[in-house]
C-alpha cells in the first residue's frame, strides 16, 4: 500500500535546525504494525498519526521506529505545521486527543504552543548511579538529578559548564540500562551559560541517541527549575541541537497561582515544512 508522509521541522531557530517529525494523514486505517513501520522507514524521532476525534478536534498517535509512545512535543508542533501548510487551520486554538489526555494547542502568528500536563516529581539519582554514562565530573552536585513528567519521564541531570555539555561523550548502553530501570524515556543534560539554557537529549531505549529538540523534556526542566527556585520566569528558552548541527529553540510557559503552583504548562516553538515522501508499505 501507498501512504503519504509529510515532513516537517519542529523547534527551528532561524527556519534552521530543529527536530524533524513524519506527519500521517490517517486517510485510510492503519494497523499499529504499519505506523511502526513507517516510523522505521522514515528514521525519525518519532512519526504523528493524525485522525478523526469524537472529543478533541484531532486525535494524534506517535511512533518511534521501535514503538509507540504517549506523547512527543516536536511531533505536535510538526503536526501543525503541516496541517496549516495543507491550508487545515482556520481557528487559533484547537484540542487534540493523545495517550497523555485531550491537551490544547494555540497558534499566534508563526508560534504553535501546546499544553502539557501539570508536572510529576518522581524518584532523586545519586550521581555515583549516572557514573558508568559519561564523566561524573561533568555532573553539577549542586543540584539534583531527579525523574520528572509533564507526559513522559525524563532523568534530568545538571551539567556543570556548558562546554562540558558540548564535550560530553555518552555510553548510550549505560544510558538505555537505567532508563529501562526507571522506565524513563532517557536523561535530558542542561548547563546555564549566562542567561542561556543549553541542553542535549539522550533516549537509546527507543533507539533515539540524541534528539535535536524535545518539548516534553524541556517542559519537565522549566517545571523542575521553578519549583525548587532555581530559576523562575513566565517563559523559558531552552536550546539545543547544537552537537548535531540543528540548532534549536523551544520555549515553554509556566502559569502559577498566588502561591507560585504551576497550573499550567505549555511548550512552542517555529517550524517548517520540508518535505513530501510516498512510500510503500507491505
Amino acid at each position: 500500500m501507498s501512504v503519504t508522509v509529510y515532513v516537517a521541522s519542529a523547534f527551528s531557530k532561524n527556519q534552521k535546525g530543529g527536530n524533524k517529525a513524519g506527519v500521517v494523514l490517517m486517510d485510510q486505517p492503519l494497523s499499529a504494525q504499519k505506523k511502526m513501520a513507517i516510523a522505521k522507514e522514515l528514521g525519525y524521532a518519532e512519526t504523528a498519526y493524525i485522525s478523526d476525534s469524537e472529543i478533541a478536534d484531532y486525535k494524534i498517535e506517535y511512533f518511534t521506529p521501535k514503538e509507540e509512545v504517549d506523547l512527543c512535543g516536536h511531533a505536535t508542533i510538526g503536526s501543525f505545521v503541516i496541517l496549516n501548510h495543507l491550508n487545515k487551520l482556520s481557528k487559533g486554538n484547537y484540542t487534540i486527543e493523545t495517550n497523555s489526555g485531550v491537551l490544547n494547542i494555540s497558534i499566534k502568528d508563526d508560534m504553535i504552543f501546546m499544553e502539557q500536563n501539570q508536572p510529576e516529581f518522581y524518584d532523586v539519582l545519586a550521581l555515583e548511579q549516572l557514573a558508568a554514562c559519561f564523566d561524573p565530573e561533568a555532573i553539577a552536585d549542586n543540584l539534583a538529578i531527579q525523574i520528572v513528567s509533564t507526559g513522559l519521564k525524563d532523568i534530568l541531570v545538571p551539567i556543570k559548564t556548558a562546554e562540558q555539555l558540548h564535550q560530553l561523550q555518552p555510553n548510550f548502553s549505560e544510558i538505555k540500562t537505567i532508563s529501562d530501570d526507571y522506565d524513563v524515556v532517557g536523561m535530558h543534560l542542561y548547563a546555564f551559560n549566562d542567561n542561556r539554557i543549553i541542553c542535549r537529549n539522550f533516549a537509546p531505549r527507543f533507539d533515539i541517541d540524541e534528539e535535536a529538540a524535545t518539548g516534553t523534556s524541556n517542559c519537565a526542566l522549566a517545571c523542575f527549575l521553578h519549583k525548587n527556585n532555581i530559576l523562575r520566569k513566565e517563559t523559558y528558552a531552552f536550546e539545543q541541537g547544537y552537537a548535531l548541527n540543528l540548532p534549536s529553540e523551544i520555549m515553554v510557559t509556566l502559569g502559577t497561582d498566588v502561591n507560585e503552583t504551576i497550573e499550567k504548562v505549555s511548550v512552542g516553538g517555529k517550524g517548517y515544512y520540508c518535505e513530501t515522501k510516498l512510500l510503500e508499505i507491505e
